[in-house]
This record gives C-alpha cells, structure tokens and sequence, in this order.
C-alpha cells in the first residue's frame, strides 16, 4: 500500500499526550480533545511518497503539525478524526506538516525549517525570563551552513515568525531560514532558557 504525494505514519505512542508520570501515578492534563496543546506530534514513518524523492525514510520518526493526529467535533457535536485519518490508525501526512526527521539518533530539518533556543534574561529579577528575538541556533540546514550560520550560532530573528514545538521536553522555536536576520558574536556566557511547564510532556506543540 503506497500513497503518491502523501507520507502515510501513525503515532508513536496515543493521538493526545495527555498524561504524565509523578513516580508511579500519572496525572490527566487535559481532558479536551479541542486544545491543540495536547496533541501528539510525533510520528513513525510506515510508508513515503511515490511522486518525489525526500531524505525522510521508512520507519524514521517525524515530528509533524498537530492537527494530523488532531480529533474534532462537526456541526452536529459527533466526534470525528482528522481528515488526515486513513484506516487501522494510519494517517496521511503531507511534505508541508513534517518539520523534523530524525537520522543516527539526531534531529534535522525540512523545508528550509530551522529551530532555536531561546536566552534567558541574566536579570534575576525580570517577570519575563526569556530574551526576546535572539537566541541559539539549535537544528539548521545547509541554506544556513552556506551563509555561515551554524548550529551552536547565537542569531536574531524577526518578530511573528516563530512558533513553539516542544521536542524532548526542550521548547524550541521553529522558524524559516529567512527568518534569521543576524549573526551575533558568542560571547561564551549565553544561558539557554526552557521553561519548566516544557518536561511536562513530549513532542507537543
């Protein structure tokens, strides 16, 4: 069974991540299918694409946009499935929902996607812990490499390009390579800032 233009997953684990563990009980976190928060994002690759050729492979782990796995009321309050949902918990998941594959134990990008690390503020006593527009190049790609940039890399970034994906419990923000704007000079005492809310659970976004 081979889809043309679509990869065909299922999710590693439940459909939601609404539960974590406390020691040996686990607690509920969300009980509403609406809430994106809690969707799983994290997929296993059960077949690729016939129509193109991707560095993406059988049985790679991809994490993927949340309304794939993504549950839902219609008009008349009956529970559906994604339109995304095929049969036996398999999905369809297209080129422009995979944002990560990962390859040798290592996440890499797609799509000219690259994500980052934010700062935190060095001033104890700011409300807001985290540096705005600015942080640490953590996963990028060869559009980057070729201008120099490279992971480990402290960059700027433009305002409202930037979305939150939770990926092994470290919040990063995915953004495109155009997105990135500056190259700071390492100054060597840069403080990578993630929230503690973000090992509560895995792979949402």
């Amino acid at each position: 069974m081979k889809s043309l233009y679509d990869f065909m997953v299922k999710p590693v684990g439940n459909e939601y991540d609404n539960e974590v563990a406390v020691g040996d009980k686990k607690i509920i976190l969300n009980t509403k299918i609406e809430s994106f928060k809690f969707v799983n994002n994290i997929a296993e690759v059960i077949e690729v694409p016939t129509a193109y050729e991707t560095p993406i492979k059988k049985g790679d782990l991809i994490v993927i946009h949340h309304n794939v796995f993504r549950t839902f009321y219609d008009m008349k309050g009956v529970k559906k499935k994604s339109r995304s949902s095929f049969v036996d918990g398999l999905y369809f998941c297209a080129l422009d929902q995979v944002y990560l594959y990962k390859r040798n134990n290592k996440w890499n990008s797609i799509n000219n996607r690259c994500f980052i690390k934010p700062l935190k503020i060095k001033d104890g006593l700011e409300v807001v812990k985290e540096q705005k527009l600015i942080g640490i190049l953590k996963i990028g790609n060869s559009s980057l490499e070729a201008l120099g940039i490279n992971e480990g890399d402290t960059v700027g970034y433009t305002p409202n390009g930037e979305y939150d994906f939770i990926v092994e419990e470290q919040r990063l923000y995915c953004m495109k390579s155009n997105d990135i704007v500056i190259k700071y000079e390492n100054q060597g005492n840069e403080v990578e800032y993630n929230p503690s809310w973000a090992s509560c659970s895995w792979g949402i976004n």
